[in-house]
């Protein structure tokens, strides 16, 4: 990301402008299902910024770090008083901790940066023109055979993500691998392991050919890691979220799982990848079930990343019009209607 500090600093002054947030509920295809529980339904909140032009950005309110969608709203609604003195992406990370409601004002100050000046974000962050990605398709968390019936059916996915729960997961992994002999596999467990386990069940993700494990261990457990011999590389998700929290994270996680609702936006998740890349981390650009306008800015930080997980729109019964276009594996970069 050289060259683009100058653009992430204290860029986007927004004047006087209108101030919109709205709660959508997006029908998920089936049910969808990680170790802390089930859902059919993805629940977002947009936030719309505008005068002559608009600019849109999507959150995921998260329990798990505190946030309801109703506290999510009254602290996007409640920055109305900073827009209408003139607010930057500079000021807003003042303004709003990292999470979810700073994530979709600081996405929809650089769409309406866009929108105003008729170039993309790529160009105003003094990128190279964005690229396709290649993204993971996510199985949900199930009974062994009944992943082993999904990978199948997604055989034609290179590179699937499997969601563990705990206890079963040996079972797991050994179903999924002999379903999908050549795919390759990411697991996460979603902070489901306990520490007496994690160090066997790495090597046997290791000898089932697993590249890569997120979150083994609950957050506050984590440390633990730093004893255990990791036969997999090991990723952190629910321990990282912003520049702040990298530094602890040093022996105990081989990669970070950047997601924009944990970092409170492009903004931060740019500074973020850059400063995990310093430290010798390797990069996972994550998100959570949303629409493709989630998806969109995590494009720009998905250039540079080892492993991408933006594949929330295929796990919708329906998805924005426009939205992303997927080829196969491949995310293109979104078109300017959507975002950015």
């Amino acid at each position: 990301m050289a060259g683009s500090e100058l653009e992430l600093n204290g860029a986007g002054k927004s004047g006087r402008l209108r101030l919109e947030a709205r709660v959508e509920r997006w029908p998920i295809a089936g049910e969808f299902t990680i170790s802390r529980g089930s859902k059919r339904d993805a629940v977002v909140v947009v936030a719309e910024i505008g005068d002559t032009h608009k600019g849109r950005g999507e959150c995921v309110p998260y329990a798990r770090y505190g946030e309801s969608v109703e506290g999510v709203v009254a602290a996007i609604e409640g920055c109305r008083a900073a827009l209408a003195q003139g607010l930057d992406r500079d000021a807003l990370a003042k303004l709003l901790p990292p999470g979810a409601a700073r994530n979709a004002l600081d996405c929809a100050l650089w769409d309406l940066e866009a929108k105003r000046s008729g170039r993309c974000v790529a160009e105003l962050l003094r990128l190279a023109p964005l690229r396709p990605v290649q993204t993971a398709l996510t199985l949900s968390l199930d009974e062994p055979e009944v992943m082993a019936a999904k990978a199948r059916e997604a055989s034609h996915f290179p590179l699937l993500k499997i969601k563990l729960g705990g206890e079963g997961d040996a079972a797991r992994i050994a179903a999924v691998r002999l379903a999908v002999p050549h795919a390759r596999l990411i697991a996460d467990a979603n902070e489901a392991w306990q520490v007496d386990e994690t160090e066997s069940l790495l090597t046997l993700a290791a000898a089932s050919g697993i590249e890569l494990v997120e979150q083994p261990l609950p957050a506050e457990d984590d440390a633990a890691l730093a004893d255990i011999e990791r036969a997999v590389p090991v990723c952190a998700d629910e321990s990282a979220h912003d520049r702040a929290t990298l530094d602890q994270l040093l022996g105990r996680y081989d990669a970070v799982n950047i997601k924009l609702d944990k970092t409170g936006g492009l903004t931060e998740a740019l500074l973020t990848a850059r400063r995990a890349r310093e430290l010798g981390f390797k990069i996972m650009v994550g998100s959570m079930v949303a629409t493709s306008l989630a998806m969109a800015p995590a494009l720009l930080l998905a250039q540079d990343a080892d492993w991408c997980d933006l594949d929330g729109p295929l796990l919708l019964a329906r998805d924005r019009a426009p939205g992303l276009v997927y080829e196969g594996d491949l995310v293109l970069p979104p078109p300017p209607e959507l975002w950015g």
